[in-house]
């Protein structure tokens, strides 16, 4: 009964939340909206550059910690291919469609581009997950990254808070364990830096 009440629309469950919040942005000053609409757009690019930050750093730690950021672009494409098949299998309209006279700042995707949950949101936070099992600092930074990621969906009108909220979770709840499982590939980290892998893996923290 709730899937086929999300099938077809969401808005029973936060529909008001979200026509608030659009019509803050509808309110804000433009240049804030262009940022936020930058972000939304383009800020998934930041989560490859802070992995890329975290092999940098790996090189010279020990080889679980490379094991988990080598993992955490494959968490990432496991936690974007779950949240497919769960986007799939709900098949929610977007707010933009199924609330009449929403003003957003993005146009509003295709019919059958569904909105439950947010896969910005899962990528995000499935990427910041598995850089906090990894370096907690850095981990940290991109949890953050991925908050402002999931608000900006919301703001530029095309989620609803919950596809947000519940997206945050799946890329929480994937990347978790893959990421602790990723720690047991130490080994093979160990070989590789014997070999002519070595200059891409760096050395590594001497036992």
């Amino acid at each position: 009964m709730i899937g086929s009440f999300l099938a077809y629309d969401g808005s029973g469950i936060d529909g008001g939340l979200y026509t608030r919040v659009i019509g803050w942005a509808d309110a804000a000053p433009h240049w804030l909206d262009r940022v936020i609409t930058v972000w939304s757009d383009l800020g998934l690019a930041l989560f490859a550059v802070l992995m890329l930050c975290g092999w940098w750093r790996a090189r010279g730690a020990e080889s679980a910690v490379m094991a988990r950021v080598l993992a955490s672009p494959l968490i990432v494409v496991v936690a974007y291919a779950a949240n497919s098949v769960l986007k799939s299998l709900i098949a929610e309209n977007r707010p933009c469609r199924q609330l009449p006279g929403s003003v957003t700042l993005e146009s509003c995707p295709v019919a059958g581009d569904w909105s439950f949950p947010s896969n910005h949101t899962v990528i995000a936070f499935a990427a910041a997950t598995a850089l906090w099992f990894a370096y907690r600092r850095l981990g940290t930074a991109a949890l953050v990254a991925a908050a402002l990621m999931g608000a900006s969906r919301v703001w530029v009108g095309v989620h609803y808070p919950h596809d947000v909220v519940v997206g945050a979770l799946v890329g929480i709840l994937v990347a978790a364990p893959l990421a602790v499982l990723a720690g047991r590939a130490a080994p093979l980290v160990d070989r590789a830096r014997s070999g002519p892998l070595a200059g891409f893996l760096g050395a590594g923290l001497a036992v």
